[in-house]
């Protein structure tokens, strides 16, 4: 018998994403953000969470879709981790959606690049496919560093000196 779990779902330009709700901290309409230079490019900034310095990914770009129309007032899904919290700028929260382990199909062999690392794979869904997203995969790196030695990925700014 399979685990029953819950998906939460969210459209990034035409595509039906999702990830199991159990990594979900919350949702964030807008939150202001504040641009890091020298962040790579999919770091949208870093937003002030209830006193916790969180990083924001676009995820349209670390997912290496078009830039296409995304809204302005685009909606977050906040994650948590090992590392602490990090926050994905989606186009459209859907709805949260139950889920059997045994109701994902395996990605096709010839789904290659880097989409592929960050997929678990594929649900059927009535009328479209949910693309099933590894948590992990996508903030791999891009955390907040919480210790002397940062990532490489996640630029740490110098402090000032008085």
């Amino acid at each position: 018998m399979s685990a029953s779990r819950q998906m939460c779902s969210f459209l990034v330009g035409d595509h039906l994403f999702g990830l199991d709700i159990e990594r979900v901290q919350e949702i964030l309409m807008p939150p202001p953000l504040t641009r890091v230079p020298g962040a790579p490019p999919e770091v949208a900034g870093l937003l002030n969470l209830r006193g916790q310095i969180v990083p924001a990914i676009d995820l349209r770009r670390r997912l290496d879709l078009p830039d296409g129309n995304a809204p302005s007032d685009a909606p977050h899904v906040v994650l948590r981790g090992d590392e602490g919290a990090v926050s994905l700028r989606v186009d459209a929260i859907g709805d949260i959606l139950p889920f059997e382990q045994s109701d994902l199909a395996p990605l096709p062999d010839n789904l290659r690049g880097s989409l592929r690392s960050l997929l678990l794979g594929v649900h059927a869904l009535p009328d479209r496919l949910l693309l099933v997203l590894s948590a992990d995969a996508v903030v791999n790196g891009l955390a907040p560093a919480t210790s002397a030695s940062a990532s490489p990925s996640f630029p740490v700014l110098p402090q000032e000196s008085r």
